[in-house]
């Protein structure tokens, strides 16, 4: 669920970057964000992810009563993905009872990291997924595939990130152009390379959650996840965001989805799932890395040297 789509970033790829003034931002307001957690769990969901921009008022306390609501009255997992924060703010969430957080690295050359970033910080990335591990969150990450300057190598050194890591979860997807970023002009990413990536990463990674992305289906004829699926994804994020903002959110052009109630999402699901032979599982999908994450068991170190070339 994106609940609000401002953003303080200028990232090159991400139709959401500060400098788009075409897009109608919005921040949903609590009440409306639990009514649509009430429709996920009432579809027998059990894990809900909260995803905004980096969004410059969205206030600590704000986010930990939500958090709070959303644990008081439903039986679900929360996953925030709200971008760089002060470890006090991830301490604060993590108390009020934030299971996951996703934080995606998209590259790990930290000269194209800073190309695509400007004003940011490939140190300061790998900080917070430092703090995110350390406070106990089931941590997630990821990359875009596909970018203009990403050579193999740098996406070999990405697996090997992923592999390191120990991550709970991994997000893995083609690029897609915006029309209204710097890298309007810029091929989209083959899908193909896309799940290359994702099959390598799960042969590394063995038991790490890797979603099919929505980036992925949206490239794909007819729209589904299918190939995803048989390239080691095991885990499907359906897009529950209100459809009032859902095109308000545009990180891309083309999203797939829209227009379906999370029942009917879940029985596309369901006989997707039916046609690949594979089972559905509602419950929270907690990491599998349990025992391994936390700690000095993850580390990220930023290539200092690297970055200040």
């Amino acid at each position: 669920m994106e609940f609000s789509s401002h953003c303080r970033n200028a990232c090159a790829y991400c139709g959401l970057n500060r400098n788009n003034r075409s897009l109608a931002r919005y921040r949903m307001t609590p009440d409306e964000i639990l009514a649509t957690v009430a429709d996920i769990n009432g579809a027998g969901i059990r894990t809900v992810v909260l995803q905004s921009g980096e969004d410059d008022l969205l206030e600590t306390g704000w986010m930990s009563d939500l958090i709070r609501r959303i644990k008081a009255d439903f039986d679900t997992a929360v996953t925030l993905s709200v971008g760089e924060r002060p470890r006090e703010d991830y301490r604060e969430w993590r108390e009020a009872g934030a299971d996951r957080y996703l934080l995606k690295i998209e590259t790990t050359d930290p000269v194209l990291y800073s190309r695509l970033h400007p004003g940011m910080s490939f140190r300061n990335r790998t900080r917070c997924l430092n703090d995110l591990a350390e406070l106990g969150y089931q941590p997630g990450s990821g990359n875009i595939v596909g970018l203009r300057g990403q050579s193999l190598r740098s996406l070999a050194e990405d697996i090997r990130f992923f592999q390191s890591g120990r991550f709970a979860m991994l997000g893995i997807g083609p690029f897609i152009p915006h029309p209204l970023t710097p890298l309007a002009e810029d091929e989209t990413g083959h899908v193909d390379l896309s799940l290359r990536v994702l099959a390598l990463t799960r042969i590394v990674t063995r038991n790490t959650h890797l979603p099919a992305t929505t980036a992925t289906a949206s490239l794909e004829a007819g729209g589904e996840w299918a190939r995803a699926l048989v390239s080691g994804a095991n885990v499907i994020m359906p897009n529950f965001t209100p459809e009032v903002y859902k095109k308000q959110y545009e990180i891309y052009p083309g999203r797939r989805g829209g227009g379906e109630s999370p029942s009917q999402t879940v029985t596309k699901i369901a006989r997707l799932a039916e046609r690949l032979g594979r089972p559905l599982d509602f419950s929270r999908g907690d990491s599998l890395k349990n025992s391994e994450i936390g700690g000095s068991n993850m580390t990220f170190p930023p290539p200092i040297k690297q970055e200040e070339k």
